[in-house]
């Protein structure tokens, strides 16, 4: 029994960083998946992840361990409340994502993705009043840098990079207070906005231009599909998130953007142009000092 304990740290370590990689390299690489639904507006496609989601996501939530937190959730008045606010949010951030892939945007989604975790930081000295530490300041403020330089400079707001990201950030800081589990929260979410994406998938069958068993059975498959293109990487998301310390977490997340970037700029060819890259290299320094201080402070805290 003692000769076999000290390999089991290490041993879960290991399946988490697994995990949690292969969660955010889902995430990642997802735009491949939404790019063969471009014939499908981007509405519909979000109406469908909502409808499919809950449908995969509420019976493993109901026969599973989380049947007495969906229940107790249910009847939480003020649960309920900030539940349809994340709803509207992360419905915000599915259609906003999607619609970039699919119009030419990828490049800005990654850059979205990359500047959340100092919006996250913003947002908690902001609302929760945590205060801002040394590293954290300048990390911040060379992020606002590149957005202003690309705005200024390259005449375009990165308005979706923001949205995504804030849609996010404010996702996380209600699911924070909720104190939720991330699948009760998406079948929750997912039930509060099913059926309006009901309502509308019917409206869209009705006058002639709903895509589902409309086209061909390989799009009505992909539709289905991305009920586990949602709910897979959150599932290994919240596993490695057991196993692993927060900081290997947090290197780990920036898989997902750095994919994105990756495909945007080498495989789909989007304009790359000099004064995107300097915003890039803004936020990329931005992100090194963000990471060097979450490491320093995770030491010091464990000390």
């Amino acid at each position: 029994m003692s000769s076999s304990s000290p390999n089991q740290p290490s041993q879960k370590s290991i399946s988490g960083v697994i995990c949690g990689a292969s969660a955010f390299l889902i995430w990642g690489i997802s735009p491949l998946y939404w790019k063969l639904l471009m014939s499908v507006p981007a509405l519909q496609i979000a109406a469908h992840r909502v409808v499919w989601s809950f449908v995969f996501v509420l019976p493993i939530v109901v026969f599973g361990k989380r049947k007495s937190e969906l229940f107790s959730t249910l009847i939480d008045l003020r649960a309920m409340a900030l539940l349809a606010l994340t709803s509207l949010l992360v419905g915000c951030n599915w259609l906003t994502y999607i619609w970039a892939i699919n119009s030419g945007y990828l490049l800005q989604a990654s850059l979205g993705y990359y500047i959340n975790p100092l919006v996250n930081v913003l947002l908690g000295t902001v609302f929760l009043k945590e205060r801002l530490r040394s590293y954290q300041s300048v990390a911040v403020i060379l992020a606002g840098t590149g957005v202003l330089y690309l705005t200024v400079v390259y005449g375009q707001f990165p308005w979706i990079a923001l949205l995504l990201a804030f849609t996010f950030g404010f996702y996380g800081l209600i699911r924070k207070v909720i104190q939720v589990g991330s699948l009760t929260g998406l079948a929750m979410e997912t039930l509060l906005l099913t059926l309006p994406a009901l309502g509308y998938l019917a409206y869209a069958d009705y006058q002639n231009i709903g895509a589902f068993l409309n086209l061909q059975v390989g799009i009505d498959l992909l539709l289905v599909g991305t009920a586990f293109i949602t709910a897979i990487p959150l599932v290994l998301f919240a596993m490695g998130a057991r196993r692993v310390q927060l900081t290997t977490l947090g290197f780990l997340q920036y898989i997902g953007p750095s994919g994105m970037f990756l495909m945007a700029v080498f495989l789909f060819k989007e304009p790359f142009r000099p004064e995107q890259l300097i915003c890039f290299i803004l936020i990329w320094t931005a992100l090194v000092l963000y990471s060097i201080d979450s490491l320093i402070h995770y030491r010091k805290t464990k000390t």
